[in-house]
Order: C-alpha cells, then sequence, then structure tokens
C-alpha cells in the first residue's frame, strides 16, 4: 500500500544572461527585460492548481533552481513566499534555497534574499581558474567567486553550497585539486562537487573540447573522495558532500523518491495520490510547459495533467533515485513509496548482492563500494 511521503516544491527560473556550452538545463538567454512580475504571478496560480492535490501536507523543502533565479529582485521571491505560506502549511524547519550567479550585481541581493525567507544559498562556482571560467563560458570571474562567498555570510547565509565542476577541458589533476582545496578552504557545510560530462542538445556536443582521459579522471576522483572525506565531508550522494548532519533537505528527498511539486517553465513535479472515490492509490508526474512565453500563455487557463506512473516502472524509478544515495533504502521504505512488494525486486537484490554490487546493513540496502563505482551498470541490472 501507498504512503505520502515527505513534500518538497521545486520552483524554475528558466532565464539566464549567457547560455553556458555545457548547459542542457531549460534556460533561455534574456533578450530584453525580464517579465518577472508576470513570471511570478503566474508561479503563484501554477502553485495553487498543483497544491489542491496535496492540501494539508507540509511543505518540508523549497528549491529556487534555473537558470539563474539570482536575476530576480528579493522583493519577487519574497511575494511569491509570502503567497505559498498563505495558502500551504510550511514545516517549522523548512529548507528554502535559492541558486544564485557569484556575479557581483546577483551576490548584492543577498541581504535582500535573507529579508525575504530563503535561508539556504547554493552558489555556482564551478572553479577558481579564470582561464577555466571562460573555457565553460562562465561570466563571473574568480575573484566575484571569492567575493560572492563573502557576501552570503556577511548576508546571515551560513547554510550555503557551493557547486564545483572536474574534469574541465585541458585540466590537470593538480589543478582540479587546487578547486577542490580551495572551495573546502572557504569551510561551506555543504559542497557539489561533480564532473563536467557532454550532453546532448549543448554547444560542447556540437563542439566537443578535448577532456583528461578516463585514467587522469579516475584517478583525480579517488584523490578528491580523500580530500573531501579527510577534511570532514561526508559523501551522501553521487556528487554531494556535506558536513555531518548537514545534508540537503530537498536532495535527500528526490534521492528517497519523496513528493515535491514543479512551478516554473519547464518544471516537473511527482505527486503520491492516496485512494478517494476518484480512483485507486496512484503516483502521478506533472509537466509544464519548456517556453517561457508559452508558460505564461498557457499556465493560467490550464488544467492539471496527470501521467500517470505504471506500477511496472515505479521499481525501476525509486531505485534510480534510491541507489544514488549512499544510505540506500529499506525493504519497508521501497513498499511504502511503490506500493509495491519488496518481491518484485527481491531475487534481483539477492543477485546483486552475491556479486558484490549492491550490500545489505543494519537492514539498509545501498551501492557497495565497487557498485557505486559501476552505478550505470548497476542501474541497467534492473531494466
Amino acid at each position: 500500500m501507498l504512503e505520502l511521503p515527505p513534500l518538497s516544491l521545486y520552483i524554475h527560473i528558466p532565464w539566464c544572461v549567457k547560455k553556458c556550452p555545457y548547459c542542457d538545463f531549460n534556460s533561455h538567454e534574456v533578450q530584453s527585460s525580464l517579465p518577472e512580475a508576470d513570471y511570478v504571478e503566474t508561479l503563484c496560480q501554477d502553485f495553487d492548481r498543483d497544491y489542491a492535490f496535496c492540501e494539508g501536507r507540509s511543505i518540508q523543502s523549497i528549491f529556487i533552481g534555473g537558470g539563474t533565479p539570482s536575476l530576480f529582485a528579493a522583493k519577487s521571491f519574497e511575494k511569491l513566499l509570502l503567497h505559498i505560506q498563505a495558502g500551504a502549511t510550511l514545516s517549522s524547519e523548512c529548507e528554502i534555497t535559492l541558486e544564485a550567479n557569484p556575479g557581483t550585481a546577483e551576490a548584492e541581493k543577498f541581504s535582500g534574499y535573507r529579508a525575504a525567507g530563503i535561508n539556504r544559498l547554493s552558489i555556482g562556482i564551478q572553479s577558481f581558474n579564470d582561464l577555466q571560467l571562460q573555457n565553460l563560458g562562465r561570466i563571473h570571474s574568480a575573484n566575484e567567486s571569492k567575493r560572492a562567498i563573502d557576501y552570503a555570510r556577511r548576508a546571515g547565509f551560513e547554510n550555503f553550497n557551493l557547486d564545483l565542476m572536474h574534469g574541465l577541458p585541458g585540466q590537470k589533476e593538480a589543478d582540479a585539486l587546487d578547486d577542490l582545496k580551495s572551495v573546502i578552504d572557504f569551510e561551506p557545510i555543504h559542497i557539489s562537487w561533480y564532473q563536467l560530462t557532454i550532453e546532448p542538445n549543448t554547444v560542447f556536443y556540437a563542439r566537443p573540447p578535448k577532456l583528461p582521459s578516463e585514467d587522469v579522471l579516475n584517478t583525480l576522483e579517488e584523490a578528491g573522495l580523500t580530500l573531501l572525506q579527510d577534511s570532514g565531508y561526508q559523501r551522501y550522494e553521487v556528487s554531494a558532500f556535506a558536513k555531518q548532519g548537514c545534508h540537503s533537505r530537498h536532495n535527500l528527498n528526490y534521492w528517497e523518491f519523496g513528493d515535491y511539486i514543479g512551478i516554473g517553465a519547464g518544471a516537473h513535479g511527482k505527486i503520491t495520490l492516496l485512494e478517494t472515490g476518484n480512483g485507486p492509490d496512484t503516483i502521478v508526474r506533472t509537466l509544464k510547459h519548456r517556453q517561457p512565453n508559452h508558460y505564461l500563455r498557457s499556465c493560467i487557463n490550464r488544467d492539471l495533467k496527470h501521467i500517470e506512473i505504471s506500477e511496472d516502472d515505479r521499481a525501476l524509478e525509486f531505485l534510480l533515485n534510491a541507489l544514488r544515495s549512499r544510505h540506500g533504502f529499506t525493504e519497508s521504505m521501497f513498499q511504502a513509496r511503490t506500493g509495491l512488494s519488496f518481491s518484485v525486486i527481491g531475487k534481483k537484490v539477492e543477485y546483486l548482492i552475491v556479486r558484490g554490487l549492491l550490500q545489505k546493513q543494519e537492514g539498509r540496502i545501498s551501492a557497495s563500494y565497487k557498485g557505486y563505482r559501476l552505478l550505470n551498470s548497476l542501474l541497467q541490472e534492473f531494466l
């Protein structure tokens, strides 16, 4: 039987000053003035429609991503958050994160964001090497990144994440580790450290840069993981590292197959609907139009369309998320979040434990050290 998992909210701001050549997210370069007021108003209406299916449930985390959300003024987020709080219940410790660009113009808004109710920042550093920042198409400098971290602390943000990439074009292992050491020296409570990958429909896909060899990447990853662990950062997901007790609540809800409302251009959500007079227990996806102008035109008059996740797909979708987490999952969590008997995957789990790709410790099933390094292959076993 399905049980209601924790509920989060994702808000998408789709505009950037410049589209990075590696980015495959739904982001669009600003061509003229932003329709900021209209977009916030549409987000409010979008939220009301989606939350109607979750009414009475407490929201444990909010994540405002993009794009570059820090292009918007603090007063816009204040209006949006006040609207959400007026119509929904937020947990007493609700984590409210804003993705922010380190550029000076955005960083100077940090105090306003804190006053608006945002209590966590995720700052896209990516590198402290100015040449690499140019290669990545970033519009900020290393010095602006350092100033942004100072702005964040002065604005009252002790809870912030720093994003850092490795495996960059022509990057040597020593240079990548210097970047990582620089991030650690700032003592953030959370670090996202992830490898640059070439995704379809990006400039880098059309014109691939020369990246480090697999041998260099493997050696770098091992050295970086050791450095992070020795510096007090626990790896709790493929690219997420946190000080003790400082994991992102929003991240964890994704990896534990929790529910989330998704509002904004291109946003998608996942909502568990328990049995009512209208039908049986089910899990549904929601999806919004990608193009901002289309989203603004259509959202006001649309009916929320639910795309049901079939029982055949629930197990795989659960595992695609849960096995990314170092904590893994329990049999009872699998059953509560999917509504399926554990026997659906039980024999396969036993087989993969024997092969050394999964492990079971204190009732939790997770990828072994070997399985985590071969995660894509491990997940293929459940297809």
